[in-house]
């Protein structure tokens, strides 16, 4: 039997997008998610606890797994300390709620630096932590939203990033670029100030892209 294939709905280029700052460290995740679905054979949580939702009341116990863009890393495997920072801030970063919860790890002795004297954990998801929504765990960041803008106005928030500098670390003078959510496709890119025509082969080993498509859009997220 032949299976008919449809062509697959075109959505329209000149859509608001919304614009943030691609920050340069390491694609970093943290899955929460509940024990009772927890089955053999999966890797063990580095942490867990009882979630208390946002109303008081107990959900049950909870693990906590940490994610390099890869794969599950532990304290004992670790990228730049990422899973030894989730084990000692797990008790706050239940907050986030079950889900995948997308971020950079960024700062000290990771990629560009940041002239930062610690490293950070930036979640994706501005549309759940802006001002005046969520509130993230004091010891998580949200990476900066630089605005809304139709298709021809992404040059000028790049431009702000050129002439001012980092908004993640003020005072920094050389950011990456942006990344560039477009909200019809539910699809992320990636526009960097330096070598943007350059096929991903020519740049750095280590040069990944942070921002993976489904970010921010998961359950929890």
């Amino acid at each position: 039997m032949i299976e008919f294939l449809a062509f697959p709905k075109i959505p329209r280029m000149r859509r608001t997008v919304c614009v943030t700052e691609k920050i340069d460290g390491t694609n970093a995740c943290i899955q929460i998610r509940p024990m009772s679905a927890f089955e053999n054979g999966s890797p063990g949580p580095i942490a867990q606890d009882e979630l208390i939702d946002a109303h008081g009341v107990n959900q049950g116990i909870y693990g906590m797994w940490a994610q390099s863009r890869q794969q599950f890393i532990t304290p004992t495997k670790d990228n730049h300390g990422f899973a030894t920072w989730v084990c000692a801030n797990a008790k706050e970063l239940l907050a986030l709620g079950e889900g995948a919860h997308y971020g950079e790890w960024w700062g000290y002795g990771i990629q560009r630096g940041y002239i930062q004297q610690r490293k950070r954990f930036s979640l994706f998801n501005v549309a759940r932590w802006q001002p005046g929504r969520d509130t993230p765990p004091a010891c998580c960041d949200v990476v900066p939203l630089l605005g809304y803008a139709e298709h021809d106005g992404i040059d000028a928030l790049l431009d702000d990033l050129r002439v001012n500098g980092s908004k993640a670390a003020p005072g920094f003078m050389m950011p990456e670029g942006v990344i560039v959510w477009h909200t019809q496709s539910k699809q992320y890119y990636k526009i960097l100030l330096e070598n943007d025509a350059e096929p991903k082969g020519k740049k750095r080993r280590d040069d990944d892209d942070s921002y993976d498509p489904s970010a921010g859009y998961r359950n929890g997220t």
